[in-house]
């Protein structure tokens, strides 16, 4: 039962951040819109009225003062700007003076195996 429930808030906390809950919001008042333009008007002149943008109810009127009100609080969040301090131009790695490469060794399995001093034991049945 938890489960479900914290996926169901995140689910919920996801679409409130990419901005769907406006998009769930719109598609309702077009809805409502368009039901109350059919009482008094046909399909056609319905939908124009509907869709338009010169006739908006006044549950889409809020959802642009939401949307409006949301991106002006976002504008207001500023970057600053990372400073370094300067670096000097000629930059150059040099290498020690007393370089000495180091001998490789041998460090793989066949070189530590040491031969057995006697022959391996014999199976049962040889």
């Amino acid at each position: 039962m938890f489960v479900r429930l914290g996926k169901l808030a995140v689910i919920a906390a996801l679409v409130t951040t990419i901005g769907a809950h406006w998009l769930l919001l719109q598609s309702v008042a077009w809805t409502t819109m368009l039901a109350d333009n059919l009482h008094s008007a046909s399909l056609h002149e319905a939908l124009v009225k509907t869709f338009d943008g010169k006739h908006p109810c006044r549950l889409c009127k809020a959802i642009a003062a939401g949307k409006k009100s949301e991106q002006k609080n976002e504008s207001t969040v500023q970057m600053q700007k990372l400073e370094f301090p300067p670096v000097k131009v000629n930059f150059a790695l040099i290498a020690p003076p007393q370089f000495e490469l180091v001998p490789q060794v041998n460090s793989s399995a066949e070189s530590l195996a040491q031969k057995p001093p006697t022959p391996p034991p014999r199976g049962f049945f040889v």
